[in-house]
């Protein structure tokens, strides 16, 4: 008998081929776009998990705020772990991160630059277990030792054992270090990634770094790590610790987080890298489940519609002496049939469409179709949903009524009509929903890149190089000279300035301080600010507005420069509204006195993501970043590749022995909203693809209404109606319900989207033109589904509507 159902559902999907396209290309398009988006999701959640990291968490600080505390910066201080592991049992283990962000390695005549590396204490492999290939992770408790990742090792030593060689890194100063071990590379689904470790010992005799060795509570640049006992509390220990203030600041606290919420859930400054975001994934996930729904609300209301031509099929079966039980069966064999065909068209789609998606979103994600464990949610859905979809049709099938079937009365119950209209607007206002919400994300994304920043970055380059020699301070400071002048000579060249960041770098390159006093007022040992250091060119180079005062002089020789300038926030929260009354005033921290030159026009560092920090920029001599300004019409005569080889030539002119990197500021900047970009672009491709298969759904099931009703239109057109007063007869129904979804859709979507939008400091509006726009954009839509087939049986010669009477 099954094997009888089987046969007769093939004949059947092969006999109705529109019907059956319509709702296998529809699963198949909802099938592998779930499992695209929850091969997504999936990754964005698997972050930072290995053996044992269920156990561990990550220190930072809380800071207060307007009587309360919110989370602060993500990195705390060189005696945060050790103290901690001395006041509470239930830690195990604590290792201290000290991140470098680019570090260049000599191996003979070998030169390689390499980002993502730190100093670490011993302890590190006692709480991240990632293998070790080779040596002995042990030594690196010694100093002047260091671990290479694979690749690392491949670069520098080829297929030799680096066992136990020795290799310079230069970061700022030279250090010369053993390779004790190899590790794989640690995978890229975590928040720190790490090339190289070196042993925390080394800082001692590092120059660059030896005063960071010393035990205080004064810098908090270190990214501290906890290892729990098994049966330690998170919430209670969570509690413990923010309840005891050990380095006697009543404005700030320690407080943990779990090693695996830190790439969704944590967004401080000073992150060791860009962390995810939970609201994408929610609301990718969110995308994923509604495109699926759709797909099977298409195949349950073409389902049931389609049923009425069945009516006779089922009746003389029921006389025949088939029982509801059996023809339930029946249905859901066909639906189970559909769906295992729409299933391997959603294969086909999904491995056309993942290496696309993975080159956009820059993942690498896959199927392991071996991997039944991974395989089971996403097979656990889709069975489930596909016995549901299959359900309600077999019940309505079944329950046709023999008589009424074999006599031809069988019409569209009121409950089927109220159904089919109900999935309707379900589709639809899911439909509007994403357009909004498409809408939205584009008109957000295009105030963050057209929104003006305070500063001019175009036709600004940045060069970054590390000098591959030791040289005493007053060699360094002429050699500065030098370049600069030897720069300015090149005629594409306007200005060259020297400064520790620039606008669109992260907050590695600022130095967070609390602590400061106003002219004439009390000292506030818990405000918190920012600075850089900058030369005096910088300000005009980046077209700054002072809004009082002028740039500090430029720092000679041999005399102290102890000049600022501060941006506008922070001449407000001094107390300054007349921002001018504080030029010439001094300001007390790190225990000197400043005196106050300039006061500039509030400028976005960070991007419109973040609201703009109290800021300090004082002077600085040494050679971190320099920039250079171009002149647009020399440039574009001497051609972007042959100015970058020249700057290249007169840089190794002045520093023979040293690397060089460059880049341009604008690009920079737009990298800030990369992850916002890719995912307004998903966005709009999801909602493309929810849009497709509600047009399917509409399309079907005009097809389906306008065949049962040729008779009536036949006859319409007979008494002279107009091909235009068919199509409005038909649309209208449709567009009805179409119209109470969008009234339905509307505050669903002003609620999401303005929760999306808090998240960033400055933001469009969720305003009524979107509405309109979102309306008039699914009315088109639903008119274009509709009027496909509708004018198809308004032109229709009635005489061959009206044959059979």
């Amino acid at each position: 008998m099954i094997q009888l159902f089987f046969k007769t559902a093939i004949r059947y999907l092969f006999k109705n081929k529109l019907y059956s396209f319509l709702n296998i290309f529809g699963l198949a398009l909802g099938i592998a776009t779930f499992i695209v988006i929850s091969l997504y999701v999936s990754y964005e959640r698997s972050y930072d998990k290995f053996k044992g990291s269920e156990q561990v968490v990550r220190v930072y600080m809380d800071y207060a705020e307007g009587g309360n505390f919110a989370p602060g910066d993500a990195q705390t201080y060189n005696l945060s772990g050790a103290t901690l592991k001395k006041e509470f049992p239930e830690i195990i283990e604590q290792v201290r991160l000290y991140k470098l962000d680019k570090a260049t390695f000599v191996n003979g005549d070998k030169i390689i630059e390499q980002n993502n590396g730190v100093l670490a204490d011993g302890s590190y492999f006692d709480i991240f277990s990632y293998p070790v290939l080779e040596g002995n992770s042990d030594e690196l408790k010694r100093p002047n030792t260091i671990v290479l990742n694979k690749t690392l090792a491949t670069k520098l030593f080829g297929k030799e054992s680096a066992i136990g060689k020795t290799i310079s890194v230069f970061y700022s100063s030279k250090v010369l270090l053993e390779v004790v071990a190899i590790i794989d590379d640690i995978p890229e689904n975590t928040h720190f990634s790490t090339n190289y470790l070196i042993s925390f010992e080394t800082m001692k005799t590092w120059d660059a770094l030896s005063r960071q060795y010393e035990l205080n509570w004064n810098e908090n640049n270190f990214f501290t790590y906890l290892k729990l006992d098994k049966n330690a509390d998170f919430k209670t220990l969570q509690q413990k610790i923010i309840a005891n203030d050990f380095e006697h600041y009543p404005d700030e606290r320690h407080n943990i987080e779990a090693l695996s919420d830190i790439h969704l859930y944590s967004d401080k400054p000073y992150e060791a890298e860009a962390n995810g975001s939970i609201s994408r994934v929610r609301f990718l996930s969110a995308i994923a489940i509604i495109i699926l729904i759709l797909s099977w609300l298409n195949y349950i209301n073409l389902s049931t519609a389609k049923s009425l031509e069945r009516s006779k099929e089922i009746g003389i079966r029921k006389v025949a002496g088939a029982q509801r039980p059996q023809l339930i069966l029946q249905s859901l064999i066909e639906s189970i049939l559909l769906n295992i065909i729409a299933i391997g068209f959603a294969v086909v789609i999904l491995f056309l469409l993942l290496p696309i998606f993975n080159d956009f979103v820059g993942k690498t994600l896959s199927i392991q179709l071996i991997d039944l464990k991974f395989l089971l949610p996403f097979l656990s859905v889709i069975i489930i949903g596909t016995m549901l979809s299959g359900l309600y049709p077999a019940f309505v099938l079944s329950g046709f009524s023999p008589i009424k079937s074999l006599k031809g009365k069988m019409s569209s119950s009121s409950t089927g009509i109220r159904l089919r209209k109900g999935l309707i607007t379900l589709q639809f206002t899911a439909t509007v929903v994403l357009v909004i919400g498409t809408i939205v994300v584009a008109n957000q994304l295009n105030y963050l890149r057209e929104q003006p920043i305070g500063v001019e970055l175009s036709q600004v380059i940045a060069l970054r190089g590390e000098i591959l020699e030791t040289q005493p301070d007053s060699i360094l400071s002429r050699q500065i000279k030098v370049i600069k002048t030897a720069l300015l000579k090149l005629p594409f060249v306007e200005q060259v300035s020297i400064a520790n960041t620039y606008p669109g770098e992260g907050y590695e390159n600022f130095s967070s301080t609390v602590g400061i006093a106003p002219p004439d007022g009390v000292f506030d040992e818990r405000q918190l600010f920012y600075q850089y250091g900058a030369d005096p060119n910088y300000f005009e180079l980046l077209d700054m507005i002072f809004l009082a005062g002028e740039p500090f002089p430029a720092k000679k020789t041999g005399i102290t420069n102890r000049n600022v300038v501060l941006n506008e926030t922070f001449a407000e929260i001094l107390g300054f509204q007349d921002v001018s009354k504080i030029i010439g005033k001094k300001v007390k921290f790190w225990g000197d006195n400043w005196n106050v030159t300039g006061v500039i026009k509030d400028y976005h560092h960070f991007g419109l993501k973040n609201s703009i920090e109290p800021l300090i920029i004082r002077p600085y001599s040494g050679m971190d970043k320099v920039l250079v300004k171009l002149n647009e019409t020399n440039m574009s005569y001497s051609g972007l590749d042959n100015m970058v080889t020249q700057l290249g030539v007169k840089w190794k002119e002045v520093l023979p022995q040293s690397t060089l990197s460059y880049t341009f500021l604008d690009k920079k900047f737009e990298e800030q909203y990369a992850e916002d970009n890719k995912f307004g672009i998903a966005f709009k491709i999801f909602t493309t693809l929810a849009i497709i298969i509600a047009m399917l759904g509409l399309f079907g099931l005009t097809a389906f209404i306008t065949t049962q009703r040729r008779k009536e239109i036949g006859i319409r057109k007979v008494s002279g109606a107009s091909v235009f007063q068919i199509l409005t007869l038909i649309n209208k129904e449709f567009l009805k319900w179409v119209g109470v979804a969008f009234v339905i859709a509307i505050p669903i979507a002003w609620h999401v989207m303005n929760n999306w939008l808090n998240e960033y400091a400055y933001k469009t509006d969720v305003n009524w033109q979107i509405f309109v726009l979102a309306g008039f954009v699914v009315f088109i839509i639903a008119i274009i589904s509709v009027s496909s087939q509708a004018i198809k049986a308004a032109i229709t010669n009635p005489v061959n509507s009206l044959r059979t009477e």
